[in-house]
This record gives C-alpha cells, sequence and structure tokens, in this order.
C-alpha cells in the first residue's frame, strides 16, 4: 500500500533522554539532557511577569485574528529594542526590523530560505561543535554547511583556529555567530575576541549571523547583548535569531524573531518582503500569544524591572551552580581538572566527560546528559551537589 516503503527514523537523541530520564525508577536520578532552566524545585516555573501579562490579556485582548506576516508590531519593535538597545540608530531610521517567528528554531528556519532563495549559491559556516539543529535546519534548506574550529578535543577556545579558518572562508559566506552562552559548550568569545572576529567578516565581506537564544542568562542582559551591537554598529548587514524560550520561560509557546539590519531603509522593505512571502509559505503567520506577553511586559516598566529581575535571579542561580559543582568536585582532586565549568557561560558545560564516561554515569549513576558530555548545568539540584560530584568522580578514576 501507499506506507508501506515508508521506514522508521532514529529518535532525537535529547527526546530519547527525557523518556529515559522518566523511566529511571532511582529517586537520585539527575536530568542534565533536556535544555530547559529549572528551580530549587526542579521544575521550569511560569515566570511571575508572565502570569502577570497573561492575566491583563485575558482582560483585555479583543481578538484572535491572525496577525500579520511580520507578526505583532508591538512585539518586533519591543524586542528589536531588546536586543539592539532603545538608542539603537538603526532603529531610529529604520533599518532594522523584526519579523516574528515560531522559536528561535523558526526564526533559524526562515534564514536558512532566505539565504537560499534570496543569497543563492552563499554557505553558511558553522562553529565545531555546534547544537544539532543548526546543521540539519541549513542542510533541509539545501544551503552548504562548513565549519569553523571552535572547542578543540582538548575542551579548549579555539580562538586562532577560528579566525585562520574564517580568513579563507569565500566572500559572501555566512557565518553563525552565537552571541553567548555558546550552546553546546557555554564557551565564550572574549571582547577582544569579538574585536578579532568583526575585523576577518568585514575583510571577507562575510554575511554575519548571529544566534542570540540566551539573552540574560550569561553576564546580563545588557551585557550579552555586547557583541551583537558591536556587529549591528560595525557592518552594513545582520541577520539576528533571538529567542524568547529561555529568558521569558515561553517554552511552548514558540515565540522568537528574526532581526534584520539593513544599509537602507528602503532596502529593508525589500527584505521584509522577501521575508514575508517565505514565511506565508512555512507558517502563514505566526503564534500570538507568547509575542503578546512579551511586547505587554516589555511595555510596562514594571512588568519589565520584574521580569528583568527574574532573568537575573537565574542567572545568579546558574553561576552559582557551576562554582557549586567545581567546589564539590575538589575533595575528589578534580577541582583544575573542571575549572572550566566555573568560566563557562549559560546554560551548557562542555563537561570534557567521555562518551563511555557519560554512560557509565546514565548506567550506574542515574545521571543523564548527552552523549558528547554537554550538561545542562540548570538541570542541577544544588541540594545533591556532592552526589552529583561523587558520581563523576567514579567515572573518571
Amino acid at each position: 500500500m501507499h506506507f508501506d516503503a515508508i521506514g522508521r527514523v532514529p529518535g532525537d537523541p535529547i527526546l530519547g533522554l527525557m523518556e529515559a530520564y522518566a523511566q529511571d525508577p532511582n529517586p537520585g536520578k539527575f536530568d542534565l539532557g533536556v535544555g530547559v532552566y529549572k528551580d530549587a524545585q526542579g521544575l521550569t516555573p511560569i515566570l511571575e511577569s508572565v502570569k502577570l501579562a497573561e492575566q491583563r490579556l485575558v482582560n483585555s485582548q479583543p481578538t484572535k485574528t491572525y496577525i500579520g506576516g511580520h507578526g505583532e508590531p508591538a512585539f518586533g519593535k519591543a524586542i528589536s529594542e531588546l536586543v539592539l538597545g532603545a538608542d539603537s540608530a538603526l532603529i531610529a531610521a529604520q533599518c532594522a526590523g523584526a519579523t516574528q517567528t515560531p522559536g528561535g528554531t523558526g526564526a533559524l528556519r526562515l534564514s536558512a530560505d532566505f539565504i537560499a532563495q534570496c543569497l543563492p549559491s552563499r554557505g553558511v559556516w558553522l562553529s565545531n561543535p555546534t547544537w544539532p539543529i543548526h546543521e540539519t535546519i541549513f542542510a533541509a534548506a539545501k544551503v552548504k554547511v562548513s565549519h569553523y574550529p571552535y572547542v578543540g578535543s582538548d575542551n579548549r577556545l579555539d580562538v586562532e583556529g577560528m579566525l585562520a579558518v574564517l580568513s579563507e572562508a569565500p566572500k559572501g559566506d555566512v557565518v553563525l555567530l552565537h552571541a553567548c552562552c555558546h550552546n553546546p559548550t557555554g564557551f565564550d568569545l572574549s571582547h577582544d575576541d569579538w574585536q578579532r572576529v568583526l575585523e576577518v567578516v568585514r575583510k571577507r565581506e562575510l554575511l554575519p549571523l548571529i544566534d542570540f537564544a540566551y539573552q540574560g542568562f550569561g553576564d546580563g542582559l545588557e551585557q550579552d547583548a555586547w557583541s551583537t551591537r558591536l556587529f549591528a554598529a560595525g557592518l552594513p548587514e545582520l541577520l539576528i535569531t533571538s529567542s524568547c524560550s529561555k529568558n521569558f520561560g515561553l517554552y511552548r509557546d514558540r515565540t522568537g524573531a528574526l532581526i534584520v539590519c539593513a544599509k537602507t531603509a528602503d532596502k529593508l522593505i525589500d527584505i521584509r518582503s522577501q521575508l514575508a512571502n517565505i514565511a506565508r509559505n512555512l507558517w502563514s503567520t505566526p503564534p500570538d500569544h507568547g509575542a503578546a506577553v512579551v511586547a505587554t511586559i516589555l511595555g510596562d516598566p514594571e512588568l519589565k524591572s520584574l521580569w528583568a529581575g527574574e532573568v537575573e535571579a537565574m542567572r545568579l542561580r546558574i553561576a552559582q551552580l557551576r562554582s557549586g559543582l567545581v567546589e564539590a568536585l575538589e575533595p575528589h582532586g578534580l577541582r583544575e581538572r573542571f575549572a572550566h565549568i566555573g568560566v563557562q557561560r549559560g546554560m551548557f558545560s562542555y563537561t570534557g566527560l567521555s562518551p563511555a564516561q557519560v554512560k557509565n554515569l546514565r548506567d550506574h549513576h542515574s545521571v543523564y546528559m548527552v552523549n558528547s558530555g554537554r550538561a545542562n548545568v540548570a538541570g542541577i539540584d544544588a541540594t545533591r551537589l556532592d552526589l552529583l560530584a561523587e558520581a563523576i568522580a567514579a567515572v573518571c578514576k
């Protein structure tokens, strides 16, 4: 019959980890695989600012009709100002604008199709390693994918290797850069490193695509935007994907944006017409609820202040978990070996554990993380750091 020849695709490895963790009867298990923030109770909370904004929408929102192809205008303005700064000259000159998307993943897919259709023959350069979905999204859009070094086999940031490879990239190609909290490694470029990358991008006439999925989770909301604003100020053209999943906790509401910076206001209109046309064939119009929540929060000084405090509390908790784990490893003689966990940023850490050690942790200690050794630090239970350290020490003998 029609479907007889259809085979089975292996499940997503991270989602498979979720299932294995859920089925594990060990009450002392650790879920360090799935990339969601968890609080001290092990829950992924709804932010208080989000709840208040949602209640306001329940009481005041007049319709559920479609929003336009670029999404809710108030959201587009608010997210552009959050990323580029309220005093952005590009926004003032109408040379920057946001197209709302279903999450940051939707923004990446929209950018991939835009590159494929409007910038044909351009390849995209991804860091090695990078978020696995980066690989599949651009492959699905039939954009040629190449890689630049980022973190080597010694689990150290390889800035020189990165610059050397990008210095030989074909002119006009696209380079995807992680604005902060690099996924999956947690290693971020310094300000000096970013300046050097900018010079290479300018010299090779590359088009930067900056993936900004974790604003506020590294060094702070404004601090994490530094590299993105550096590139926006120093280059005539830029693509930025922004996600509200982590910093607003809107994981299932799929809220994101593709922000374009163009040379002129007129050229931005041209580009946005193409994006709306592409989006029409992907999702027609984006979902409204999460964007309305974000616009409500960012448009109200009291809600915005409450939200910023909640983001800062999440950031500080993750930083404390990082330093706490390093300290817990000290009695086992492993502080120096895992010191990098304390200097990495964001939710994820490239621990340096091998696939065999990761399997040992899962099979014998009920500690679940991705086979590459990437751990979601935000999933650690602060009250059981010593137990986690003991498990890691056991597989490192």
